[in-house]
């Protein structure tokens, strides 16, 4: 960051999860890629991350999208995820919040009824269908990288549940999905915080007992979340994913619908042309539909199309300066839970 300068935010929500959007303003990320550039973040230097996904800039329940120019010729506009934690490869909701932003700002022009976008990240190439009408983004669908189970049905032991099986699949990140009556807890909005703690919880303890790591993508070689699941009556999935240090989303869940969809390919559950409705804590709603397969070194693997809306709320600027007492942030255990302490 420069001694003195401005970063300019779209403020935007997807399904009720946040999704800031960096429009100027920010420093070069060095890189020849949108995965070097990420994991130059995670590697080298964190400060921006750190300067807008902290206290006194920022809260637990939000992400920042940093915009990047293009790394590649096919690409319209890039993007990195930035949270708490790290810079994240892929997320559907915060796909969608960046494709809304870019459209309804003009930073991409937009075409009606529909409106194609490129979008160079970390994970590879994503195709976004965007409907719009009077100058408005109503709907994104998102044309996502190549997913794949890792394992199905992996024993693992815990200290609260004793053994519970998981399903390990790449989504765009890899994720761990548990489905939530092995825990005994229920995907409701008043499970909330014990949801995120027992996510953070099974993320330290899958940490000790599974290794990832993407075939293609250097550097992605972790669980970036636990996502709990539960079947609904109507066919639909309940999903709520946990993100460190202790929060849930309030999204359906892009990349861990992918994921999920990832392991019902695998089993022989899902095929081409088939739609699975992802339903979040509270109540948003995606749309998962498998458009083709491919595979991802060895991996057979599924593409995914993610579909939902994100709105634009606002606007905002945030001022670095070399005076500001918190330039890397701060998080409190008060809002950010009793696992804090897992934050770099």
């Amino acid at each position: 960051m420069n001694r003195e300068s401005t970063l300019d935010l779209l403020l935007v929500h997807c399904q009720g999860e946040i999704g800031k959007v960096i429009m100027g303003g920010a420093p070069e990320i060095p890189g020849a890629s949108a995965l070097d550039k990420m994991n130059h973040i995670n590697a080298v230097d964190d400060s921006l991350r750190r300067f807008v996904t902290f206290e006194p800039r920022a809260s637990v329940a939000m992400s920042t999208n940093l915009l990047i120019a293009p790394t590649r010729p096919d690409a319209d506009a890039g993007f990195i995820v930035l949270q708490a934690d790290r810079a994240h490869p892929m997320s559907g909701s915060n796909c969608i919040c960046v494709v809304t932003a870019l459209l309804e700002s003009g930073r991409v022009t937009m075409h009606e009824p529909e409106t194609i976008v490129r979008l160079d990240t970390p994970a590879g190439l994503v195709v976004a269908r965007a409907v719009c009408r009077d100058g408005r983004c109503l709907s994104v669908s998102l044309d996502n990288v190549p997913c794949f189970a890792e394992a199905l049905d992996l024993a693992i032991e815990t200290s609260r549940w004793g053994r519970i099986h998981v399903d390990i699949a790449f989504g765009g990140v890899y994720y761990a999905l548990v489905d939530v009556a092995q825990t005994g807890l229920s995907i409701a909005p008043q499970h909330a915080r014990t949801l995120a703690e027992a996510g953070i919880e099974l993320k330290t303890q899958l940490a000790e007992q599974v290794t990832v790591k993407h075939p293609v993508l250097a550097g992605v070689d972790t669980i970036a979340y636990v996502m709990f699941r539960s079947p609904e009556p109507d066919g639909a999935v309940r999903t709520c994913t946990t993100l460190q240090p202790g929060r849930v989303d309030r999204s359906p869940c892009g990349t861990g619908s992918s994921a999920n969809l990832a392991t019902l390919h695998a089993r022989g559950l899902v095929a081409v042309g088939d739609r699975r409705t992802s339903r979040s804590i509270i109540g948003g709603e995606f749309i998962a539909e498998a458009i083709g397969e491919t595979q991802v070194g060895a991996r057979p693997a599924v593409l995914p199309r993610i579909t939902g809306s994100a709105y634009v709320y606002g606007r905002e600027q945030l001022r670095y300066s070399d005076d500001d007492p918190f330039p890397r942030g701060f998080a409190l255990s008060d809002t950010w839970g009793p696992q804090v302490h897992l934050l770099r």
